[in-house]
């Protein structure tokens, strides 16, 4: 080529975007235009080498779609060989800095004369950097993604990547699925609307995310969610990017709840205490056991709980909301029959079959509150005429009717003056009106109108009485009398 026509070919190239190296037929290299020059990391085109062993001996390069350069496979030996090729991507870094890598896409073009001898040789190249760069990061987020993932090319539909998740999850090894077809490994399984997920694996649209049975090669199921999502790798070609994800510990936990609902709904069934499942929302009965509904009534056309006194039913509802729970509420519900028991409902908050219900169990106490309501009757008509009784009998018979309550005494003692409160004390010791007419050195007619005062105040009209009266509010012998007054005077009285 003489030196006008490579002047014309250089003002041709000069402003090209793609790198143009020109090489002589003897060897040496003639021209490079900035970009090729910028696609080496020099500025000047000594800095790229006089000839090709110059050059060969400044850059290494490393074939990134064939095998491994050999010595007649240097993109610049094949064009000197009079090769013209194209699409040879390599990896190119300066031997004395390796740490400077660019990626090229080369293709080679060689001119001949009339003869079919070469004239001019021309070696151009494409900055694919950026998009190997790209690749690589893809590659490697690929490889060490946790999440199961294989890549399907879309033109035969052939496996071509696998990652350790994938091959962790299914127990597949990576030569059984790479280069393999989707018909020969189906990763949509028998999965919901698996034949419109085939028709997006073929028209390479998005695969939205579904429910599948994958067959592994330990002859048993596994149950994925699978998505499938297009992309384009290295070269332009396209392919589907499958994307798992584990249902196994979710169909374990889906086991065990509904063995737990089953053991719930037979404990439920089985129990001899009336249990009812209430809605939370209504309070309507949803499910009711056998025990329950011999007493009150089946759950179909049944309203709420039977309460007999709607009071008791806003406490009950009160006590749930203000603690979460309710044990041994005290209520009296109606029966199918029309008979009114006498209940203790216990309640607990509960979720089943996704929903969230009340759990109310109750208990028939009637026959122990009659026996106690005949108790407290018996007492009554046996203390109504006490007198013969001793003082530990009548004490003994006030407690059973009434039993105190610890830590609530009841302070009443204020509304009786300091006689009546001196009468209660006698009469709660066991005195006769004589004894505590001695005790307090006054006259037995004074003992008796206080005594009778005392009588009217508290509502009652004979000494047994006034006992269970003082029992009743936790008032025992020892009744402390410095609230009645401080100018109280008391004559000794007998030893007890």
């Amino acid at each position: 080529m003489t030196q006008s026509e490579q002047r014309q070919l250089a003002q041709v190239v000069a402003g090209l975007a793609e790198g143009v190296i020109l090489i002589e037929p003897d060897h040496t290299i003639a021209y490079a235009n900035d970009a090729a020059l910028a696609m080496h990391g020099v500025a000047e085109l000594g800095d790229l080498g006089t000839t090709v062993a110059e050059y060969r001996a400044n850059f290494v390069l490393r074939y990134l779609n064939h095998r491994k350069v050999g010595p007649l496979q240097h993109p610049v030996e094949r064009i000197l060989a009079g090769e013209a090729f194209r699409d040879a991507v390599v990896e190119v870094h300066h031997v004395r800095h390796p740490e400077r890598t660019w990626t090229h896409r080369m293709r080679g073009v060689v001119t001949t004369d009339d003869a079919g001898a070469p004239t001019g040789l021309a070696l151009l190249m494409q900055d694919a950097s950026d998009r190997y760069d790209a690749e690589e990061r893809f590659e490697c987020i690929f490889r060490a993604n946790p999440a199961p993932a294989v890549v399907c090319r879309l033109s035969d539909l052939r496996y071509v990547k696998v990652n350790q998740g994938f091959v962790e999850l299914t127990g597949y090894a990576r030569d059984q699925v790479i280069g393999r077809t989707f018909t020969e490994v189906d990763l949509l399984g028998q999965g919901e609307h698996r034949a419109s997920a085939i028709e997006h694996l073929h028209a390479g649209t998005t695969i939205r995310q579904r429910e599948a049975c994958l067959s592994v090669p330990s002859d048993t199921e596994k149950y994925v969610i699978v998505a499938g999502h297009p992309i384009e790798m290295p070269g332009g070609e396209r392919c589907m990017l499958f994307t798992f994800a584990d249902l196994e510990d979710r169909r374990k936990a889906e086991a065990e709840l509904r063995l737990s609902e089953e053991r719930f709904a037979k404990a439920f069934e089985l129990s001899p205490i009336p249990t009812v499942l209430l809605s939370s929302d209504t309070d309507l009965p949803t499910s009711v056991n056998d025990a329950y509904a011999s007493t009150f009534g089946d759950a179909e056309g049944a309203s709420a709980m039977p309460w007999v006194e709607e009071a008791e039913r806003t406490r009950f509802k009160r006590e749930l909301q203000r603690y979460g729970r309710v044990r041994a509420f005290e209520g009296r519900l109606r029966t199918r029959d029309g008979d009114v028991l006498d209940c203790l409902v216990s309640a607990e908050k509960v979720t089943v079959g996704g929903g969230e219900g009340l759990l109310c169990a109750v208990q028939d106490i009637s026959s122990r509150k009659r026996t106690e309501t005949e108790l407290i009757s018996a007492i009554e008509s046996v203390m109504a005429d006490a007198s013969w009784f001793s003082h530990g009998v009548i004490e003994k018979l006030a407690l059973l009717r009434n039993p105190p309550r610890p830590g609530k005494p009841q302070a009443v003692a204020e509304k009786l003056t300091t006689r009546e409160g001196d009468m209660l004390e006698g009469i709660c010791r066991g005195d006769t009106d004589e004894e505590i007419s001695k005790a307090l050195g006054v006259s037995l007619s004074t003992v008796r109108n206080h005594v009778a005062s005392l009588y009217r105040k508290i509502g009652v009209n004979r000494r047994s009485a006034v006992v269970v009266w003082a029992r009743e509010r936790g008032i025992g012998e020892k009744i402390s009398f410095e609230h009645y007054g401080k100018n109280t005077t008391r004559k000794p009285g007998r030893k007890h």
